[in-house]
């Protein structure tokens, strides 16, 4: 069991099961297991020997979701700091649900996997409060679908004056207006190298060098990777439905993704700009090819010598447009659905964070290096998952 400075534990890896799905990573604070005091800790000072009441337990909770053939130990790195920087607020969950080939099995069968798993850690740790989620690669789109499972309004308090037919009130009205995921406060909804717009697009997946050729045999095959290939690449037509990512930038049928999305005081998207040759710049930023940065624009900072454009939330132009409804009634070009996607999702703020590896040794590793999946060959990202620590809203 490895021991952090401020006195927090860290629950490392299980033994080997037989489903590789139990090969998990948990990080937990002080309050939840048992607190090993060290020099610089209150117990040591004083604490409860002098009478002292004991830390209050840690009220957010912080699940972080894996990519594509990844696992809950892709987070440790990031899940360690955490607990570092915040020891009296945060436990963070490193998702377990969706893990190895398990995650082939399609974004929305993840993320109902994912909803349920949330629900259960919550209804463990009665102490919390408010929630945030961090997604790597496809854990941004699972994240996306479970919160729109996991979405409630609180609509439990009535007016006096709503009873007598007067209407409802202004503190009413701001009651209703609060929304609960799983039972908590939305804070943070971050992303890091997330094809929030599919793999479709040209030049979306780097690897295929933007070759048309390449880009429609990899399309062709794209069902190799199960449903949730199928669905990346908006080939997942049931039933007259639009492709599920299309659905997911809407309030579609009953599942609220947008109210979601919305709910959340700040939603981050990390996008690598070079050398991720998974995900595309465009997007993992949510932008048109137009909107991205130019390189004369980047700008160098000292403490976070990898992130190279932060573009500051704006607010949102995009209005409810019929143009979201209207082509879903019909058949829509590969152009249109992009345009529905970046237009949809922009119905909200984002903050835009853009990270270069250019210049590092590791830069071919910079899908997995963005969020420092194994430390001994992606330490470059360490700057980026300061940054996105140093910024989190508690």
């Amino acid at each position: 069991m490895a021991r952090l400075e401020n006195g927090g534990e860290v629950v490392g890896e299980r033994k080997r099961k037989k489903r590789s799905s139990r090969y998990s990573y948990r990080v937990w604070r002080p309050g939840c297991f048992r607190v090993a005091a060290t020099d610089h800790s209150p117990a040591k000072s004083g604490g409860e020997e002098n009478g002292e009441q004991p830390k209050r337990k840690p009220n957010h909770l912080v699940v972080t979701v894996n990519g594509i053939i990844g696992s809950a130990r892709d987070w440790r790195y990031a899940a360690k700091h955490f607990v570092k920087r915040y020891p009296e607020d945060l436990i963070v969950h490193c998702s377990e649900c969706n893990c190895s080939t398990a995650t082939f099995d399609g974004i929305d069968v993840m993320g109902e996997r994912l909803a349920k798993e949330v629900i259960s850690v919550v209804e463990r740790r009665p102490e919390l409060q408010k929630i945030s989620f961090v997604g790597h690669s496809l854990g941004g789109l699972i994240a996306r679908y479970a919160i729109g499972l996991l979405f409630k309004p609180c609509t439990q308090r009535k007016s006096s004056e709503e009873n007598e037919g007067q209407g409802p009130t202004p503190e009413f009205l701001e009651e209703e207006a609060k929304v609960k995921i799983a039972g908590l406060e939305p804070m943070n909804f971050i992303t890091f190298a997330t094809p929030h717009l599919g793999s479709r697009w040209h030049k979306q997946i780097p690897i295929l060098c933007g070759s048309h050729t390449l880009e429609r045999m990899s399309y062709k095959i794209s069902s190799i990777a199960g449903k949730t290939g199928n669905q990346l690449f908006l080939k997942d037509k049931n039933d007259g439905k639009p492709p599920l990512l299309l659905q997911m930038v809407t309030d579609y049928g009953d599942i609220p993704f947008m109210s979601a999305l919305r709910s959340f005081k700040r939603r981050v998207a990390y996008s690598n700009v070079c050398s991720d040759f998974i995900v595309g710049w465009r997007t993992s930023s949510i932008r048109f090819q137009h909107e991205l940065p130019k390189r004369e624009n980047f700008t160098k900072n000292e403490n976070y010598p990898h992130i190279v454009h932060v573009e500051k939330p704006k607010s949102s132009t995009v209005q409810h447009e019929d143009i979201l409804e209207a082509k879903f009634s019909h058949p829509v070009s590969v152009n249109e659905m992009e345009e529905i996607m970046i237009k949809g999702l922009n119905r909200v703020t984002w903050e835009r964070v853009d990270v270069s590896f250019r210049k590092s040794k590791q830069r071919i590793f910079a899908h997995n290096t963005i969020q420092v999946n194994t430390y001994a060959i992606n330490s470059a990202g360490a700057d980026v998952i300061f940054h996105m620590i140093d910024n989190f809203l508690l």
